[in-house]
């Protein structure tokens, strides 16, 4: 990697007081918590998700902050998302790539359109997001970008096979981006998390989270936030919060 590319990492110790972030999937799990915490933090907040009353719920708990219903699969309803941001707050500095699904079912009892469904929400919305801030990050001249991954792409686990593909997939959107961007002064980082106490295990696009005595205890949506604004502050490219002995 090139000077300018350090370089860019080196200025992308943030200070999070003040600065505008936009977050998808915040009206629960790890989006709400990373709103949350990034207010505590002084950050304004720009909440997208598709449940309406709950963003607004939680917009009017937060010092500083706007609701704008949006299914990132949209692409239009991003472009609205972003552009509500702008209205509001004149830019945005720091996108929360987190809206997902999950798909946890044995790869040979997956449904092609239950999978192309996840792979939009999981792969492709995440990209169409970040196209959509990146020219408003370029002209302010930078922002800092985390795509929440998973921490089932750190190792093979039976039974969400499908869903850590898409989750790969953004792994690697992240990587490419991060080098691609970093001229930019645009840092690009990957959080990984892995069993959270949240939701999420509650609306899977299909299967349920496996039972099991050797599971992990459930990390808490408010350490992966923490692990979020970590990566904002430091700039660095990933936080893995994999316990030890899963995975690489």
């Amino acid at each position: 990697m090139g000077d300018q590319y350090w370089e860019a990492r080196k200025g992308a110790m943030m200070e999070i007081a003040g600065k505008v972030v936009l977050v998808t999937g915040a009206s629960s799990g790890i989006g709400a918590a990373t709103a949350r915490l990034a207010a505590e933090a002084g950050a304004r907040l720009v909440l997208a998700a598709r449940r309406t009353d709950r963003i607004e719920a939680l917009a009017k708990e937060l010092p500083d902050a706007v609701a704008v219903t949006t299914d990132v699969t949209d692409p239009d309803q991003v472009r609205r998302a972003v552009r509500a941001g702008l209205d509001a707050y004149g830019r945005i500095d720091v996108l929360v790539n987190n809206a997902g699904q999950g798909l946890h079912l044995p790869l040979e009892q997956v449904a092609a359109d239950d999978f192309r469904a996840i792979i939009e929400l999981n792969v492709v919305a995440p990209l169409v997001v970040m196209q959509a801030v990146i020219p408003v990050m370029r002209a302010e001249g930078g922002g800092s970008i985390v795509n929440v991954s998973s921490g089932t792409t750190r190792g093979v686990l039976p039974g969400v096979g499908a869903y850590a593909a898409t989750k790969a997939g953004l792994n690697m959107l992240s990587a490419v981006a991060r080098q691609e961007l970093a001229d930019d002064g645009i840092v690009v980082s990957t959080v990984y998390p892995f069993i959270t106490a949240t939701e999420f295990h509650d609306v899977l696009r299909a299967g349920r989270l496996a039972n099991g005595s050797g599971r992990p205890p459930a990390q808490s949506a408010e350490e992966v936030a923490a692990a979020i604004l970590g990566l904002l502050r430091s700039g660095d490219e990933e936080a893995v919060l994999v316990l030890p002995g899963f995975g690489r």
